[in-house]
């Protein structure tokens, strides 16, 4: 039986990369049965996944990381449009000639070239399947009362690597097309409030659709201490925090 398990360093099978600008970030290694992926966590929203000598970037952002020394991307995905996701400057370092970019109708209005998915849609890219989730506001709105994502605008992602199915979840709250999800290994799940979820609402799509591994991510000034006191006594649950502010 997995017991729950509450990891705050950077896991031990986390290899150094040879390039500069990524080793200061924390890292992890996941094993899958078509490889190991190797998660770099740039911090806020922003991820890059290294996988079969491939690099993913997930809403690079130049806030966070100098990107001119950083790897090139075979895939960026964009989440939304909103400026902490969407950064023009850093997918243009990033992009070459070969270079997938998979975004949403309003991000495609900016970027030109991307492939557009739409909640729901399923692709296939570089050997791995991509799952466009939706990602939405049912109880955080605005003063005027429009959500601050509304349905339809947003995607979370569930990417497909060998047989390990790992969701990076976006800008949302615990919709019920996320605690839907199923075999779901690794989880990202954010906490800015007021924007995203808070630390009970992640805890409970968390024990909704039972990921074997739970990031915190996007948490700003929310503290993931409060999620992992809640999710104490969960099996099966391995909720590992790391430095995404």
């Amino acid at each position: 039986m997995v017991h729950h398990i509450v990891s705050f360093a950077c896991a031990v099978v986390a290899a150094t990369v040879p390039f500069t600008a990524a080793a200061q970030f924390e890292k992890d290694t996941i094993g899958t049965t078509a490889g190991n992926v190797e998660i770099t966590f740039i911090g806020h929203g922003t991820l890059m996944l290294r996988w079969a000598g491939k690099t993913i970037h997930v809403d690079p952002w130049t806030k966070l990381a100098g990107y001119d020394d950083m790897p090139k991307a075979d895939l960026i995905l964009i989440t939304h449009h909103h400026g902490d996701h969407l950064d023009t400057a850093a997918i243009n370092v990033l992009r070459t000639g070969s270079t997938g970019v998979i975004l949403t109708e309003k991000c495609a209005e900016q970027v030109k070239g991307g492939t557009v998915m739409k909640n729901g849609d399923v692709k296939k890219v570089l050997g791995l399947t991509v799952e466009a989730v939706p990602a939405y506001n049912l109880v955080h709105k605005r003063p005027d009362g429009m959500p601050f994502h509304p349905k339809g605008e947003g995607n979370g992602y569930v990417l497909t690597i060998g047989h390990t199915r790992i969701y990076i979840a976006g800008d949302t709250e615990n919709t019920p097309e996320m605690e839907a999800l199923k075999n779901i290994d690794v989880a990202f799940l954010p906490m800015n409030l007021p924007y995203t979820m808070t630390p009970e609402m992640v805890a409970e799509a968390a024990k909704a659709f039972k990921p074997k591994i739970l990031y915190p991510y996007h948490y700003s000034l929310t503290d993931p201490s409060k999620l992992v006191e809640l999710m104490k006594g969960t099996k099966g649950i391995e909720v590992r925090v790391r430095n995404m502010k």
